[in-house]
């Protein structure tokens, strides 16, 4: 019997592309993806269970569900539910906020808190609250995108603009940050009623989270997310360096701004929502980059997951761990993220930058 053979390629052709790897990194990296919004939904049904008080699943499904005015209900629909709400949406702000950051300025250490962002809206909010009377959210925004907008560009500066390089950067952002909490505790204990709206604020905080203060600030983070998204592509292209960038057909001036104005965005508005929460722009992206690799567009899908993931897992934790007091997210945060920023910092790699 005559087996057909397949014909054999000549000596001068081009082998076919091999496209099954291609294939599996992408199956590989899409199953991860929904795996962690699997993760991202176990931890808000924990948010909204578990808390300061007690209390039994009955009544949690009850106050979801079947609302009837009563003390577990309104404790779990209007207080829990808004304050997963808003740890959802700052925690993917703040995520993807980190990731644009550490791709645009090819930093490593970048973050919104590290660079001095998160500082700078702290500043403007805390300005607006003692010297100009501001009490509502809407005006903390605006304050607060003032604030991170002008800090940017001032980090941007003092690290040598153009010239910047990672080590620059990080200590003018250090600097900046420290000078700019300074000025905040300093008016605080002038001012003993800004001390009082501010004591939670100013360490990070979910606790007063409500469906006034979603409402508030989602459109301004739907946006920013929105922006980071699209920029995806030319920021693949940006951390190549300029020159390669230009070769690929990025405009590099055009992505520098939709990446600073999606920051801003995003950064002002979860600042001005909770205060400034640290270093979960810095952790996510290294986290996710262990499992995308350095492609901008599954860094961010990814960031946006996992960002809530975290912030809300350290809110159950600060909220359960101080029973019947809470500790608040914020300083949950700090204390995870200081043992990482020394690990990051401690690499081989990082030492050569």
């Amino acid at each position: 019997m005559l087996v057909e053979s397949p014909p054999e390629s000549s000596p001068g052709s081009a082998p076919a592309p091999d496209t099954s790897g291609r294939a599996g990194r992408h199956a590989f990296r899409a199953a991860g993806l929904l795996v962690a919004v699997g993760v991202l939904v176990l931890v808000c049904l924990a948010s909204v269970a578990v808390g300061a008080k007690a209390l039994p699943l009955p009544d949690v499904w009850h106050g979801l569900f079947h609302y009837s005015g009563t003390n577990g209900d309104v404790l779990v629909r209007d207080v829990r539910v808004p304050r997963t709400v808003l740890g959802l949406i700052v925690g993917a702000a703040l995520g993807l906020a980190g990731a644009v950051m550490q791709a645009l300025t090819r930093n490593p250490l970048a973050e919104p808190g590290l660079l001095g962002v998160n500082a700078g809206a702290a500043a403007a909010v805390v300005s607006a609250i003692s010297f100009f009377g501001v009490t509502s959210l809407t005006g903390y925004v605006w304050f607060a995108f003032g604030g991170a907008a002008l800090v940017s560009v001032a980090v941007y500066l003092l690290g040598g603009s153009r010239s910047a390089n990672p080590v620059r950067l990080a200590l003018a952002g250090t600097a900046v940050t420290a000078a700019l909490f300074g000025y905040v505790n300093a008016v605080q204990l002038l001012d003993s009623a800004a001390l009082d709206r501010l004591r939670f604020w100013t360490v990070g905080s979910l606790a007063s989270a409500n469906t006034e203060t979603v409402g508030k600030v989602w459109p301004f983070i739907a946006v920013g997310v929105v922006l980071s998204l699209l920029i995806a592509r030319p920021l693949n292209a940006l951390e190549m360096g300029d020159d390669t960038a230009r070769a690929l057909g990025a405009h590099l001036t055009r992505t520098r701004v939709l990446a600073m104005v999606s920051v801003t965005l995003l950064c002002g508005s979860a600042t001005a929502a909770c205060g400034p929460i640290v270093f979960i722009g810095l952790m996510i992206p290294h986290l996710v980059r262990t499992i995308t690799g350095p492609d901008m567009r599954w860094i961010l899908p990814y960031a946006a997951v996992l960002a809530p993931v975290l912030l809300l897992g350290a809110d159950v934790v600060g909220r359960v761990a101080a029973r019947p007091s809470e500790l608040q997210v914020g300083i949950v945060t700090a204390l995870l993220g200081g043992p990482v920023f020394i690990h990051l910092v401690r690499r081989k790699r990082m030492a050569q930058l």
